[in-house]
């Protein structure tokens, strides 16, 4: 699908939002509470810090490779490009963000120099399943949101947005990490689903495409969502909402273990490793349940 280039979109940002929205949700932090939700309650309530892993930071610093790359003109978009913006991308993530250079403490010495070069395969992996020549993303990296059940802002942000002639809508999300097993694949859906729903419900189309692009294996998958499905999806969001809303009120988020937990940065915290969660906040008390902890979604790739 190629694209004609269009003015990016954004929608109003949450200080901008209707009167009567009272909370806001971004696809991590509802599949947060999906997935577990002791670990919302970390993220989004407690606000506990979480140290950017090192696949963390390769994925972010993928992402901003393939953002740039469409900077270029269409010929010069060669996997060549791509590498040569690996490690001055990486020094400006470094620059804006210092503790980045921690990440490496206790690596091997070539660990700097490995963790450029596989961010530089993982590129090598988006060439193989895509012709970056023949595209003109509409947008990229652009928040979109919308209000839903007249309370609640859903936001985040697309990778990229392609827009065909005839105004189809293809929304492709960039996955750093390996080939989909079924958790990661159920949690990814609902992430596009989500920008599917925002989609609709400001500009009226429903995307013809969700395109799921594994780079580590040279994956694609795609999805095809319909105005039904998409009513449902919302039903499934509004009800998530509530529930938080709920345990909220009753100050009572439980631990829901699954293979997940590996990858979860509060076991000493969690009961289901024998630990004890901080007590609650008291400034919660009446305050807004469902506002992102993040000022913004989370940052491309980190969630890869």
């Amino acid at each position: 699908m190629t694209a004609e280039p269009v003015t990016t979109h954004q929608s109003p940002s949450p200080a901008q939002a209707p009167p009567t929205v009272r909370a806001s949700l971004s696809p991590s932090r509802a599949a947060d509470f999906k997935t577990c939700p002791l670990l919302y309650r970390f993220r989004s309530i407690d606000r506990l810090p979480e140290r950017t892993t090192i696949e963390q930071a390769r994925g972010t610093l993928v992402h901003a490779v393939l953002e740039r790359l469409f900077d270029l003109p269409a010929p010069g978009r060669t996997p060549a490009a791509a590498g040569d913006l690996v490690a001055p991308q990486w020094d400006r993530m470094v620059t804006e963000q210092p503790e980045l250079a921690g990440i490496f403490e206790g690596a091997e010495p070539a660990g700097p120099v490995e963790f450029l070069r596989s961010a530089a395969g993982l590129l090598e992996g988006y060439f193989a399943v895509e012709d970056p020549t023949r595209l003109e993303p509409a947008e990229r990296e652009s928040l979109i949101s919308a209000v839903v059940d007249e309370e609640l802002l859903i936001r985040g942000y697309l990778d990229r947005l392609d827009v065909a002639p005839d105004g189809a809508l293809r929304v492709v999300d960039y996955k750093t990490g390996g080939a989909p097993r079924e958790a990661f694949e159920a949690r990814a859906l609902f992430q596009l689903k989500f920008y599917a729903l925002v989609l609709w419900r400001t500009r009226g189309v429903v995307p013809k495409v969700l395109r799921l692009l594994y780079l580590r294996d040279a994956e694609v998958l795609d999805y095809t969502p319909d105005a039904e499905e998409l009513v449902r999806f919302e039903r499934t969001v509004v009800a998530l909402w509530r529930a938080i809303e709920q345990a909220t009120a009753r100050q009572d988020f439980r631990p829901r273990p699954s293979r997940l937990c590996d990858w979860c940065s509060h076991q000493a915290l969690c009961p289901s490793f024998g630990g004890t969660p901080p007590p609650f906040p008291v400034a919660v008390a009446g305050a807004d349940p469902l506002r992102d902890a993040r000022s913004a979604p989370a940052t491309p790739g980190a969630d890869d």
